[in-house]
């Protein structure tokens, strides 16, 4: 009754907005004046808001979201499918320490092919407590245990599982493709023993963190000449491989092509960046030398660079100026490499207060990051206004993880930066962080924020827009203005933007930018979706 009695006002609602639509001629703007649709889909959207967050979903699973940029692939799968690769892999859990461990499988290790096939209550009891171990699920914190260890203690359960990066990336592109995404970008650390190798031979020279670009040239000189450049091919590989495993798994360029074959990958390179100096130096070399190589011959598999692990860790904080250091240096001698940077994921408590105040700002000042992610503590920076100041005017995005940070920090709501950066007119774009061990997709995300911080449908297009505007594709993008969603560039303007017969120019534009290309087809999604309504 409550659902019917909403939707007559709301239909009643629509016919007002409709009837002052009239008045806008046969083509309203495309991009400033809403059409007619996409009025219609806004109050509904309003409708739905008011109806809760379950109501809320079923309307946004299917809305158009673009891409998702802040994504580890380890991370973004769930426990259940850990589990079934353990079995496959033949390998045994340890029931004491609830992790995957090599055989044989005796005592308190048993074989993980227990949790296949029917099992017993005992076995599904046991199959629970994995579950909850390899993700948040069910999670209460105690004082010596929070959820920030039990969200970075998943990753070291799984160190003994094989590769599956194929059947991951298929699994994160199926809930994709079922949510209406259209792009991921996802971070993967490929192997680099033979980097580390060489880097603990050569050794690091601690004036090197004082003597900056021709101590870095010379350290990044030697791993060349001991042969770094001899992972690069195997590491483009990883990538490549991955993705024709996934494409061959979705059945794509057949006509039993399952919808994932619609979602485009691109992957980021993952520093560790809790290791010592010259093995950080020396993986960031190789995934700048992995990712420049790909660019150079036209495979756009690696895109960019980040650094991940806690921020909060011993290594990650002392060391995190000279890190932004080395990468700033690298991006010097390989300038067509992107960066995205893990900076602020911290809050006070954490770490000590000095601890606060630059790790944003130097990220983007030293390391020339082109988007942040997380950004939690910009409010603890020094001058945050003025960096907030200079975020916008650079167009430095900031992918928004709201359930990540409540887990890991226990940051939400009116504590989060979130409202802050649209305020200082800084680009935002959501994103899921870890979908697998939070138990969230990027969907549940959008609910929390139109929930939480009470946007309205337009917002959550310029979010999504914002994410597409930012992605690591090549080409020019679809918008005459950097982050300016109100006029297309030359060559598509006046056109209505994700229609079917663009013009020739147009269409030559769009041949020549997987950038704009994407653009274009999301529009395209948006028009769709609320045609519907």
């Amino acid at each position: 009754m409550r659902s019917q009695t909403a939707f007559s006002l709301l239909r009643g609602a629509a016919s007002v907005a409709l009837a002052a639509l009239a008045g806008c001629g046969q083509k309203p703007n495309p991009y400033g004046v809403p059409t007619r649709a996409e009025a219609r889909a806004a109050l509904i959207y309003e409708a739905n808001l008011h109806q809760g967050p379950e109501t809320l979903r079923a309307f946004l699973n299917d809305f158009p979201k673009g891409a998702d940029l802040h994504v580890h692939l380890s991370g973004a799968v769930y426990a259940e499918t850990f589990i079934r690769d353990a079995a496959q892999d033949g390998l045994c859990v340890d029931t004491t320490s609830l992790s995957f461990a090599e055989p044989p499988c005796h005592g308190k290790l048993i074989p993980a092919t227990r949790f296949t096939g029917n099992i017993d209550r005992q076995t599904q009891l046991l199959y629970d407590k994995l579950i909850d171990a390899l993700s948040v699920r069910s999670f209460v914190a105690t004082p010596a245990w929070s959820e920030h260890d039990q969200f970075f203690s998943v990753f070291d359960r799984l160190n003994a599982l094989r590769n599956h990066d194929g059947e991951w990336v298929d699994e994160v592109a199926e809930r994709a493709a079922a949510q209406n995404q259209q792009y991921l970008e996802l971070m993967v650390t490929p192997p680099f023993s033979h980097a580390m190798e060489i880097a603990s031979q050569i050794g690091w020279n601690p004036e090197s963190a004082q003597t900056g670009p021709q101590a870095f040239a010379r350290f990044r000189q030697q791993l060349l000449d001991r042969g770094l450049r001899d992972e690069v091919a195997a590491d483009r590989e990883t990538a490549r491989a991955a993705e024709a495993q996934r494409r061959q798994m979705e059945h794509c360029g057949t006509a039993q092509a399952a919808p994932a074959c619609q979602v485009e990958v691109r992957y980021i390179w993952m520093v560790l960046r809790d290791l010592t100096p010259e093995q950080v130096f020396a993986q960031t070399l190789l995934g700048f030398e992995t990712v420049a190589a790909s660019m150079d011959a036209k495979d756009d598999t690696w895109v960019g660079i980040n650094l991940v692990r806690p921020e909060d860790d011993f290594v990650a904080m002392r060391d995190y100026t000279l890190q932004m250091k080395i990468v700033g240096y690298l991006h010097s001698i390989y300038p067509g490499v992107h960066i995205s940077l893990h900076a602020g994921e911290l809050t006070p408590g954490l770490v000590p207060p000095e601890g606060l105040r630059f790790h944003i700002r130097q990220a983007i000042e030293l390391a020339d990051a082109e988007r942040i992610g997380h950004g939690v503590d910009v409010m603890y920076e020094d001058r945050a206004r003025d960096l907030l100041k200079e975020m916008a005017s650079r167009h430095i995005m900031v992918e928004i993880n709201l359930s990540s940070n409540e887990g890991i920090l226990g940051v939400a709501g009116d504590r989060h930066p979130f409202p802050v950066y649209r305020a200082a007119h800084v680009p935002v774009a959501l994103s899921t962080d870890d979908e697998g061990v939070s138990r969230i997709d990027l969907t549940h995300e959008f609910v929390r924020a139109a929930m939480d911080y009470g946007l309205s449908y337009r917002d959550l297009k310029q979010l999504v827009r914002t994410g597409m505007e930012h992605a690591f594709l090549p080409g020019k993008g679809l918008w005459a203005r950097p982050d300016g969603f109100d006029e297309a560039v030359s060559a598509c303007k006046g056109e209505i933007l994700g229609g079917d017969n663009p013009s020739a120019g147009c269409s030559e534009f769009l041949r020549g930018s997987e950038k704009a290309s994407a653009q274009w087809e999301l529009e395209r999604r948006f028009r769709a979706f609320e045609g519907r309504f």
